[in-house]
């Protein structure tokens, strides 16, 4: 990584560098950002010595007073080290970008359009937790309840490298408010995240291969709600892609945030292009229902939420609908990358 940063400084000093604006700002955001995460590491690395130094004195002292400093040191450094582990994984080109998630219910009807809904509050829990802003871009209710599907905009730094492992159908086991007997069911989610692309990741779209529609928006809205058509709806027609926005009050708004959502998939079946269908920008989401699952979230006869890809499971079930879902997040991650080479000199 230092050799890195020394090739970009060197880049750098050549005058014609700064002839592409564009380039030179893209180079200089990288610059900053491996900076610092040496000044980290090296952070890290002081603080492991001084600890080190520590435990030495008590230890010669026999100050017990020093053990409780010493073990809260060390949990704080060993989670550090844990995030600034995940952070130096996530290095794909649109790792560091905002996200756009979809959750679409799937099997099991109010059941489903519930367990959206529920899904919705957990990722805008964690998202919460995160320090990440998030908007609701389009939403769908459900006939009876909850969600049939919504999108949001989730902004903040390595929201898509984090959030991309969310990617997948989400299977819920519970007993069903809904249902009078009392009886167990299984309902299924699905949900999709994109990269928001910045302005250095930009794609032209020729204005021939759009189909743009215009509707009365049925959201958020005040005075505007079904007298005005600021809704969009925009249609790729070489790929079928569909995206659609009416939270915003101003058609040109709801345009924008459509255009955004149609260029983060585009670039996505881009990175894809050796999948056959246009499904697969989702993850592998295959059907929304039985054996296609990704994670599940059983309430009864037990509590357990199960990731079937890492295997991590967490009895407190509670917590993961609160938004704790940072264990399955980084146990992904690291299966994805573990032949990575992170290694800072």
């Amino acid at each position: 990584m230092k050799q890195e940063i020394e090739n970009l400084e060197n880049k750098m000093n050549d005058p014609s560098f700064w002839d592409d604006p564009q380039n030179a700002q893209v180079v200089t955001q990288k610059l900053k950002s491996l900076k610092d995460k040496v000044e980290r590491y090296e952070n890290l690395v002081r603080r492991v010595d001084d600890l080190e130094v520590l435990i030495e004195l008590s230890d010669e002292v026999e100050d017990l007073d020093a053990l409780e400093e010493i073990v809260q040191e060390r949990k704080d450094i060993e989670k550090k080290i844990e995030d600034f582990k995940i952070e130096i994984l996530l290095s794909g080109e649109y790792d560091k970008n905002n996200a756009i998630m979809t959750i679409h219910a799937g099997a099991g009807g109010t059941e489903a359009c519930d367990w959206t809904s529920m899904l919705l509050r957990l990722y805008t829990r964690w998202a919460e937790k995160k320090g990440y802003k998030v908007d609701v871009v389009d939403m769908l209710p459900g006939d009876e309840a909850g969600v049939k599907s919504v999108t949001l905009e989730i902004k903040g730094e390595y929201a898509y490298g984090y959030l991309k492992a969310e990617k997948g159908v989400h299977r819920l086991v519970r007993i069903s408010p809904f249902d009078a007997a009392g009886k167990r069911h299984t309902s299924f989610a699905s949900v999709e995240v994109l990269p928001e692309i910045t302005p250095e990741q930009d794609i032209e779209i020729r204005a021939e291969d759009l189909k743009i529609d215009t509707y009365r928006s049925g959201g958020a809205g005040g005075q505007y709600v079904n007298k005005t058509e600021s809704a969009i709806r925009i249609t790729h027609i070489p790929t079928g892609i569909v995206v659609q926005c009416q939270t915003e009050r101003s058609q040109h708004a709801n345009r924008e945030r459509a255009m955004k959502m149609l260029k983060s998939k585009l670039i996505e079946l881009k990175e894809r292009e050796h999948k056959e269908k246009i499904e697969d920008l989702t993850g592998d989401l295959k059907d929304i229902g039985w054996g296609s699952q990704i994670r599940s979230y059983v309430f009864q006869p037990y509590t357990l939420v199960k990731d079937h890809r890492t295997g991590v499971e967490i009895g407190n079930v509670q917590a993961v609908m609160d938004g704790e879902i940072d264990e399955f997040i980084n146990a992904y991650l690291k299966g994805q990358t573990a032949s990575g080479n992170t290694d800072i000199e």
